[in-house]
């Protein structure tokens, strides 16, 4: 902004001769006392001003449409029923949503499962099954247990195409993900989601990992590669469902290839995939990883259903399996049958 220090009409006074110079911009500035004055707080609180008035007058505009999108397409949270106030393409409530929170309880330090008081007190930080049957994978990890609001959103993608649900998904696992990371000694690791049978794709519409893992890799804060190919699910196999541990290990067993061989020679690979049950088919993953070079084979995991409810873990020490049978189901790889 221009500022004079004199008149703003005061001819210039400066006479010129024949052989005199015309006077620079600087001179003739000089002489008539003009400067050049930037009042940038001034601007800057202008811009602030009409920040403030568009706010004042879009608030109560954006209010009205969503409480007329609330009266027009009224909806519920599919979760705890109760009437949604927002425009969300998750149709879960923000209650539900916050009420989602990360495992708390002691687990193993191999699978993740929960431990109890006695192997807490005399053990070696991993649970009996661990012991009696190692996991080909160095660890295992999940962001909460399989139960309650954490089941539901699962559910709701899984078998109610609810597609929107993955970036929430995606958001734990990427949490999960990045506790792994220091296991991975330095190395940056391959993200393989767990593979779906052709007809099980193909009837779903999708791998319910595979879009998890996606969302998650958009969140992670250092880049890492999404192997998709790598692994295939090269035949189905029966239902989990009242199989033993052993039963279960043979029946998942050669039910993956790894395709690309070359490519995770010598890599460190996080498998993902939404829910850990018993850990067969993510074990069963490693050891065909393994097999094919791959150095080291962690697991993430969305969500762990636990062996044991809180009052048992308090009172048994032994072996408990039980598992929900639409997630064993899912293992097998073939369609639930509840």
């Amino acid at each position: 902004m221009l500022r004079d220090r004199r008149e703003a009409n005061q001819p210039f006074s400066g006479t010129r001769g024949a052989g005199d110079k015309a006077p620079s911009c600087a001179e003739f500035r000089a002489r008539c006392g003009w400067r050049v004055v930037f009042s940038s707080r001034e601007r800057l609180k202008r811009r602030e001003q009409r920040a403030e008035q568009r706010a004042v007058l879009v608030a109560p505009l954006q209010a009205l449409l969503k409480n007329a999108f609330c009266v027009l397409f009224p909806s519920d949270c599919r979760l705890c029923r109760t009437p949604l106030n927002n425009i969300s393409r998750v149709p879960v409530c923000t209650e539900c949503l916050a009420a989602i929170q990360p495992v708390r309880a002691p687990q193993c330090v191999v699978c993740g499962d929960r431990l109890v008081s006695a192997q807490l007190l005399v053990g070696d930080g991993r649970c009996s099954n661990c012991r009696d049957y190692e996991p080909e994978f160095a660890r295992a990890l999940s962001f909460g247990e399989y139960e309650g609001g954490l089941r539901g959103l699962i559910h709701l993608l899984k078998y109610e195409g609810v597609r929107p649900v993955a970036p929430v998904l995606g958001d734990m696992l990427a949490r999960t993900i990045a506790e792994l990371l220091p296991s991975c000694e330095g190395s940056t690791p391959w993200i393989v989601p767990v593979p779906l049978h052709k007809g099980k794709r193909s009837d779903r519409g999708f791998n319910q990992a595979e879009l998890i893992a996606r969302a998650a890799m958009k969140r992670m804060p250092q880049r890492l590669e999404l192997a998709t190919g790598a692994l295939i699910r090269r035949r189905a196999t029966i239902s989990q469902v009242g199989l033993t541990r052993e039963q279960r290990i043979a029946n998942v067993r050669d039910a993956f290839r790894v395709r690309d061989r070359h490519g995770v020679r010598g890599r460190t690979v996080i498998v993902v995939d939404d829910v850990m049950t018993t850990g067969t088919t993510l074990s069963e993953c490693a050891r065909v990883l393994k097999q094919a070079g791959a150095e080291r084979v962690l697991a993430a995991t969305v969500a762990r259903a636990f062996h044991l409810a809180p009052h048992e873990a308090a009172v048994q020490a032994g072996f408990g399996s039980h598992v929900p049978a639409e997630e064993e189901t899912h293992e097998a790889g073939v369609p639930a049958s509840v």
